[in-house]
């Protein structure tokens, strides 16, 4: 089969799909090829007994206002849903128990979390000198500004629940380059946070709640409303070996579906979603010097368990969850206490976790087999969470073998490469999350750029 068309888009993932929502609103001429049957990538969310568990990420957060303009536009086939007050608390463990997360000032000087020494640093962070090494790890950073107690129980946790990472490891203006930001624009991470209260908003900033979100009945539905506002027949799916070659008549995406029916389609433009580590069998002509700059991107290695009770007789669970610092030496990085911040995820008196296992400093544990994964969540459900009759009605083992990007200090090198790529051959655009973040937000943002870059 041979098909032509103006714009290919390869990968059918959230970056993918909304890009194709934008060429589909603008009225461009495009197709998206992606080797799955389903689109949507790693976001799916299944319905069972009762229970409706993510096999993806659990939520979004509103960060900009494409996310804002995009559950906008789709609100016709999914309906939005965000938490209530609920989402503020989040527990972190130290010592075994847990404790609220601090939200401002006052509840940072009384938390049993940080040290003396480390409560009046944090009074002095406004005091101190705005960093100028743009490769500081987050960890450098955080020391140097708030103190070890603060990078222990209040950063490393929030990477592990962000990135699964290693503070020590990442590189602070790529990983989070709004903190990064904030220091360097304001020189202060509190004096730059109170000035960005006052900093007078208009209409659209003011939309941007940065509340944590979902969708009515999973994320997964989400996924269904894109595939529906960018046109399902604008969609090719099931297409193994996919490669890229150039003509002198634009770009040739070869490919097999599920039949072994080979399947040509010569476009203009091709937009690639994909990993890092697979543009190097899909983009066969790039130069190797700049491929190997990309496709050496690290990936965290993750296991999720959705984990359900239709009675559930242990911990309150009035938080978010509870995020647990590596220096617990615990077995599981974090759970999330989905039921509580979402409607219909369990029964009435019943309860739905997401648990998360893994990461940067423990990828051993992703090897283990079922039963033994089993037995380190019953352990520390039993401990940590008061559930001391563990007897679960789901108990669901999802394995990301190449889970969560890690942005340290080769960064950089990435960007550079991905821009030189992008200038050499015109028409070629490198997307996904081996650049510009990881979050859902961030996907859509970026979505929604490069629809804008190729439009007509």
């Amino acid at each position: 089969m041979f098909l032509e068309t103006n714009i290919i888009i390869i990968g059918a993932g959230l970056t993918g799909l909304t890009t194709a929502h934008y060429l589909n609103k603008a009225g461009e001429e495009f197709i998206v090829i992606d080797k799955k049957e389903k689109v949507g990538g790693v976001i799916n969310s299944v319905s069972e007994s009762g229970f409706i568990y993510e096999t993806g990420p659990n939520s979004g957060l509103i960060s900009n206002y494409t996310v804002v303009e995009l559950l906008e536009d789709v609100s016709g086939y999914c309906k939005v849903e965000t938490p209530g007050d609920i989402v503020k608390k989040r527990y972190v463990l130290k010592q075994g128990k847990w404790h609220a997360l601090p939200m401002g000032l006052v509840q940072a000087i009384k938390t049993p979390l940080f040290t003396t020494k480390d409560k009046f640093r944090i009074l002095g962070e406004p005091f101190r000198s705005r960093g100028n090494d743009p490769h500081e790890s987050l960890a450098e950073l955080v020391r140097r500004r708030m103190g070890e107690s603060f990078l222990d129980f209040a950063i490393d946790p929030f990477v592990l629940g962000v990135y699964s990472g290693d503070p020590e490891k990442l590189t602070t203006k790529y990983a989070f380059p709004k903190l990064y930001d904030l220091e360097q624009d304001y020189g202060s991470f509190i004096g730059g946070s109170v000035k960005k209260m006052f900093e007078k908003k208009g209409t659209e900033a003011k939309k941007v709640t940065k509340k944590v979100f979902s969708t009515k009945g999973g994320l997964g539905t989400l996924v269904s409303a894109l595939y529906k506002s960018s046109g399902h027949d604008n969609y090719i799916l099931g297409i193994d070996n996919i490669t890229v070659n150039i003509t002198d008549r634009g770009y040739i995406e070869n490919g097999k579906d599920q039949n072994g029916e080979e399947i040509s389609v010569r476009s203009k433009q091709v937009i690639t979603t994909v990993g890092a580590y697979a543009l190097e069998t899909l983009l066969p002509f790039i130069e190797k010097s700049y491929i190997e700059k990309i496709s050496s991107l690290i990936y965290a290695k993750v296991i999720g368990v959705a984990l359900g009770f239709n009675v559930w007789k242990g911990m309150k669970l009035d938080a978010f969850g509870g995020l647990i610092p590596f220096k617990e030496k615990r077995n599981i990085l974090g759970v999330l206490f989905m039921s509580s911040l979402f409607t219909g995820r369990a029964p009435e008196q019943g309860a739905l976790f997401s648990v998360f296992i893994g990461g940067m400093r423990r990828q051993e544990l992703v090897s283990l087999p079922d039963n033994e994964i089993y037995e380190i969540v019953e352990k520390e459900f039993k401990e940590l969470l008061s559930c001391h009759d563990f007897n679960p009605d789901i108990f669901k083992i999802i394995r990301h073998e190449k889970a969560i990007p890690q942005y340290g200090i080769e960064s950089g090198e990435r960007f550079e490469a991905i821009k030189q790529i992008e200038k050499k051959y015109k028409g070629l655009l490198i997307g996904g999350n081996l650049k510009g973040g990881i979050g859902m937000a961030d996907r859509i943002k970026q979505g929604r750029e490069i629809a804008l870059s190729v439009i007509c």
